[in-house]
């Protein structure tokens, strides 16, 4: 009863935070309606894992995807670790959320690469789909059609949405060399709609992968010739997995 009335007296709450300096120090906008953990002032102790990630896999004039982007801490993290001469787009279907991203954006020091943000959900197909706000963190949002997470807890409104493929976002935007994928048990359709992404451009993948995706994710970037590995685990120590885990990381076989 008690996190409950927190969640609700969290929702639409925005606070200005610090990115750690290891991505850059700059400001940026969250809010604990995304996840209660916003509220702590150290955004490096609220997802330190996404911040080591950003670092290990990021490099100047990268363009990066960030789909699914939420409040952003991977976003401006890569933007920072790109540079000026990177490009980052944000996809996030929550317009709520996107406009914390779009606020962020503003605040580029201009030594970051510039930050588009897309407010759309990507999917196996261009199209309209409901997407649900979730009743406790809005980090936990999900398309209708997919089970979600079981933190929701409820759905607090479901929206209309225009879905779109990383294919099509392809044929408009430049290919990126590091594709971060969290959608809340949406990543095999997601997967499904970029199959000239992966057969032609092959960028790195992070990607969270529901368990109940897992074999078919499998498959399908095991057809497109990447290793998957333990995001979690020690870069120096990571072993080629059969399947996927909870966070994912594909290489592609041209080993960009």
């Amino acid at each position: 009863m008690l996190r409950t009335t927190f969640e609700r007296f969290s929702r639409q709450v925005v606070l200005k935070r610090r990115l750690p300096h290891r991505v850059g120090g700059e400001h940026i906008y969250v809010s604990p309606d995304a996840s209660l953990k916003f509220w702590k002032w150290n955004l490096n102790k609220s997802d330190p894992l996404l911040f080591d990630w950003a670092v290990e896999f990021i490099r100047q004039g990268d363009v990066v995807w960030d789909i699914g982007a939420n409040i952003g801490l991977f976003t401006f993290a890569a933007a920072n670790l790109a540079g000026a001469s990177g490009q980052v787009l944000a996809v996030e279907a929550d317009i709520w959320l996107a406009d914390l991203l779009r606020r962020s954006a503003r605040h580029n020091s201009g030594q970051s690469a510039p930050v588009d943000v897309l407010p759309v959900a990507v999917s196996d197909s261009v199209n309209l789909a409901r997407f649900n706000i979730a009743a406790r963190g809005r980090s936990t949002n999900h398309l209708e059609q997919v089970q979600g997470s079981t933190q929701t807890g409820g759905v607090r409104e479901s929206v209309m949405v225009v879905t779109v493929t990383l294919d099509w976002l392809l044929a408009g935007t430049p290919a990126p060399r590091v594709l971060k994928i969290d959608v809340e048990g949406a990543e095999l359709q997601v997967l499904k709609g970029a199959q000239n992404l992966l057969s032609t451009v092959q960028p790195i993948i992070l990607c969270e992968v529901n368990l109940n995706n897992a074999p078919a994710v499998a498959d399908l970037l095991h057809a497109h010739g990447y290793t998957l590995f333990d995001l979690e685990a020690d870069g120096a120590s990571r072993k080629p997995l059969a399947q996927p885990t909870f966070n994912t990381l594909a290489c592609p076989a041209l080993g960009r």
